[in-house]
């Protein structure tokens, strides 16, 4: 039974910074179930929960619970997925948590697969919509909120209910790899990497002409190493597979970069040191 929230009872399933940004913002409202993967991934998000419940308001970490069991998931009305972009290991995922929580609706985060093909290869395409959210979570406003066709009665409403009641503005988007945002914003990503090869220039001076002469807040060799290089060739492989643009195509540095696990700031070394 959902309430003015859209949900009371939500979970996460994973444990990255998107997962755990998700969760921060959710304990504003109430309690919030987290399921990571394994115990060590279980101590290192309650360990970060603190931190990360700190930045929003009305946050409160106590209100997460934190476990490695599907099981503790039964009951939630909501259960929002978001592990590695990768289309078999969503599914995968997805399919085992309609199992546990036959009541819930079902969301994802992904930043570029298909929500529709998605919750078909889950077998939930009546209760799953698409709810890509932005790092960082607690500071960014937006959600692309993608509601498909096959959706079952209510889902739409709860879900902009609950956007509504995260402080979130939700965009509805088509269902459609990449959405808005990424559509837009990989293709200049890319164009950068291939610049700065082209004119044997410095990461620095790329992101300072962009954050300087553009007013941008992150120049773009920055943001692609706080997005992670892995997620932006998965993103750009998910972008060109769908439209066979050359410009989607990942540069080849970046999947080097991958290959060679200089994932940005989460290693530790992408196109800068951390």
């Amino acid at each position: 039974m959902s309430g003015p929230t859209g949900y009371l009872s939500p979970a996460v399933a994973g444990s990255g910074a998107i997962a755990l940004g998700v969760a921060a913002s959710a304990s504003a409202l109430g309690e919030v179930r987290v399921l990571a993967r394994s115990d060590a991934s279980a101590w290192r998000a309650e360990e970060q929960a603190e931190n990360l419940c700190r930045r929003v308001e009305g946050g409160d970490a106590s209100r997460l619970r934190v476990t490695t069991s599907p099981s503790d998931l039964t009951g939630c009305d909501l259960v929002v997925e978001a592990i590695v972009e990768d289309h078999d290991a969503k599914a995968a995922m997805l399919a085992s948590l309609g199992e546990v929580c036959p009541d819930a609706d079902l969301a994802t985060t992904t930043s570029s697969l298909g929500i529709g093909e998605l919750g078909a290869t889950a077998g939930i395409a009546e209760r799953f919509f698409g709810f890509h959210v932005f790092n960082p979570v607690a500071k960014m406003e937006l959600v692309e909120l993608c509601l498909t066709e096959s959706l079952g009665d209510g889902v739409a409403d709860r879900a902009r209910a609950f956007c509504e009641a995260l402080g979130k503005r939700a965009v509805e988007v088509p269902d459609h790899p990449g959405f808005v945002v990424n559509r837009l914003l990989f293709p200049y990503l890319f164009d950068a990497v291939r610049l700065m090869e082209e004119l044997d220039l410095d990461p620095a001076e790329v992101d300072a002409c962009m954050s300087l002469g553009a007013g941008q807040p992150m120049g773009p060799l920055e943001l692609l190493d706080f997005v992670g290089i892995d997620v932006a060739v998965a993103i750009g492989e998910s972008l060109h597979q769908a439209s066979e643009a050359e410009y989607h195509h990942p540069p080849d540095r970046l999947i080097e970069m991958a290959k060679a696990g200089k994932l940005g700031r989460k290693s530790g070394q992408g196109f800068y040191e951390y």
